[in-house]
């Protein structure tokens, strides 16, 4: 479990100084866009009441307190499922991310009543007209990696 802490604790704040970097001292929330590496790579500032592509982000105050409720409880299941069936450092890992992952997403949440999304990728001649963060990233990464690297048990 000290790995899966660790990973943890490193991808939060890789997420939140991303987000504060870019929010607060880049002034992306006032400009709400900066050209890095056009079209490939673009800050494009993105309040995200929902859930992926701004899904369920109707009622926004009732919304923010499920997802955070919902993000909350697969933290727990996570843990859980970490200290009953650990699997290989790779899945430790992963574990890390997605936690990392959902509590930078869900601090967000608390702080601003919805997630900073800011990144934004396009390529070759497709638009793409949404934003995401280093948290999402990290919650798509450790979910995989939990798939591909589950348990070190044998099945019967």
């Amino acid at each position: 479990m000290k790995l899966v802490f660790w990973v943890t604790l490193a991808i939060f704040l890789l997420d939140q100084v991303t987000k504060y970097l870019v929010v607060h001292v880049m002034g992306l929330a006032n400009k709400l866009a900066i050209e890095v590496l056009p079209p490939y790579l673009n800050l494009r500032m993105a309040w995200n009441y929902g859930v992926n592509f701004g899904l369920f982000s109707g009622d926004a105050a009732a919304t923010r307190w499920i997802l955070i409720s919902v993000a909350l409880g697969i933290i727990l299941f996570v843990v859980v499922w970490m200290r009953r069936d650990p699997p290989g450092v790779m899945g430790l890992i992963s574990a890390g991310f997605l936690i990392g992952g959902a509590l930078g997403n869900v601090i967000d949440r608390l702080v601003y009543g919805a997630v900073a999304d800011f990144l934004n990728m396009s390529c070759c001649g497709i638009e793409n007209p949404y934003a995401f963060n280093v948290a999402d990233i990290a919650i798509f990464i450790g979910a995989f990696g939990l798939i591909l690297f589950p348990s070190r048990k044998k099945a019967p």
